[in-house]
């Protein structure tokens, strides 16, 4: 058995591990890259490996940057298996449409204001109904259910804490009568977390490969937090400006609402509008509320009496792009929130387009930001900032509250790779290099490697 790290290697998007011995070739995720638009254009037209060689594939969870280049492996030749939980199929029905749809938009928008240029048309990376056609290669599963994706390989899905249905892969072979296991951690969630139930401790295995994200960070508490954004909110009263929140509309939205909606029902900040600005996000809450799985007991026993442990009475929904250019010329302090989370697509362009030469107003980075997206701009503080290709001078007030991630922190991390054990190697993705090296440094006794794109791992 070898591993082949074609993506989040030194990166945290484009998450994709080829994992190939005699019996196939089995895929551990199949993302988009995001990142600066000409490097994330050519990385993902291109699959680093041969579609038709992969035999069957197992997926994480529904984020793009681990599923967003599934329609285009399909597109190009695969014709195995997708294996996910139940609730990451059906997540994927709506975010994989989604995000053809923006391609297509986008690419329309882009042809549009080129007309004219030497340049070739835009095309998207795929169309709905290439969704369509790889929607029926997927295969869902429940949690703790082993199943068999290729000959002499079993694997169980455990739940991760991150988004609704992301998983840890647990895989165990018998090659050459000898016996191996190794564990995906795919991206893991944060214990003792509203909302969802606590990430499961990794399965012991011989082999670890495990996210990297917050290595050597650690997250505030929950009430430092909601301090934090209550604070923001205030101050974009006191400048009557709005707040653009960019945010995927798996999880983190979800988490942003609940947290001012604590904050208004304590009275620590008056009530303002929330505008929830994606079809997605709409089509998200009735993917989730079929899957009962996914919440933990607290937010289940509101449920089951009627209540609204999520906040979901406080926001309105907006669906259409009407309404959503309306809300460029809403005057006052109101809240957007809208995907994509890295800026890099989405309606939260048009917000920030019309948001960011204001000082009066306030963006608002609620998660980690690739390097090379807009979002990271955003981060920087940027004089100047492109979207839409157009160049805008940055003068609105950017917050970052990482505290908002769906991600372990440093602690977790090290915890879930002890709890994994792994005797025989451990290999760290999904992490910027420096988030790498400090998470090896505290899990220096599994001899942790961290692999750069391309690089194989022989597994003994």
């Amino acid at each position: 058995m070898r591993v082949t790290f074609w993506g989040a290697a030194r990166t945290v998007t484009g998450s994709k591990h080829l994992l190939t011995g005699r019996s196939g070739a089995l895929l551990l995720d199949c993302g988009l890259f995001q990142g600066r638009r000409a490097e994330a254009e050519a990385r993902n037209r291109a699959l680093p490996f041969a579609a038709a060689s992969v035999d069957s594939m197992v997926l994480s969870h529904a984020h793009i940057d681990h599923s967003g280049s599934i329609p285009l492996l399909c597109k190009q030749g695969f014709k195995g298996s997708i294996h996910a939980t139940a609730a990451t199929v059906d997540l994927c029905r709506a975010m994989l449409l989604d995000a053809a749809h923006i391609q297509v938009k986008d690419a329309e928008f882009l042809n549009r204001h080129h007309r004219g240029h030497p340049q070739p048309p835009v095309e998207p990376l795929y169309t709905p109904p290439d969704v369509e056609r790889a929607l029926t290669q997927f295969v869902p599963h429940g949690y703790e259910e082993p199943f068999v994706p290729l000959q002499g390989v079993e694997v169980a899905l455990h739940e991760a804490g991150h988004i609704p249905g992301a998983a840890s892969v647990e895989i165990r072979w018998k090659e050459n009568g000898r016996r191996g296991s190794l564990v995906f951690s795919g991206d893991l969630g944060r214990p003792n977390r509203p909302i969802l139930r606590d990430p499961a401790p990794l399965a012991r295995a011989d082999y670890l490969v495990t996210e990297g994200t917050y290595g050597g960070k650690h997250h505030p508490e929950e009430a430092s937090l909601r301090d934090s954004l209550g604070q923001v909110v205030l101050q974009a009263l006191e400048r009557g400006g709005r707040i653009i929140i960019p945010a995927f509309a798996v999880g983190r939205t979800q988490e942003v609402v609940y947290a001012l909606d604590k904050l208004f029902l304590a009275g620590r900040v008056p009530e303002v509008p929330i505008y929830v600005d994606s079809p997605l996000a709409a089509n998200v809450q009735e993917i989730v509320q079929r899957h009962p799985e996914v919440y933990d007991q607290e937010t289940m026993t509101g449920i089951r009496r009627g209540e609204d442990p999520l906040g979901l009475r406080r926001i309105t929904l907006v669906r259409e792009a009407e309404d959503s250019m309306k809300l460029n010329d809403k005057p006052g302090t109101f809240i957007t929130i809208a995907a994509s989370g890295m800026c890099e697509g989405g309606r939260v362009l048009h917000h920030l387009k019309h948001t960011v030469e204001d000082p009066k107003n306030t963006i608002v980075i609620v998660g980690y930001q690739a390097e090379g997206t807009l979002g990271r701009r955003l981060v920087e503080r940027r004089e100047e900032i492109r979207i839409f290709g157009e160049i805008h001078t940055l003068r609105a007030t950017v917050e970052v509250l990482n505290g908002f991630s769906a991600h372990a922190d440093h602690d977790a991390l090290v915890a879930q790779a002890r709890s994994c054990g792994a005797p025989k190697g451990c290999a760290i993705v999904h992490a910027d290099y420096e988030r790498a090296q400090a998470l090896a440094e505290g899990i220096a006794e599994l001899k942790p490697r961290i692999p750069s794109e391309g690089d194989v791992w022989e597994l003994g």
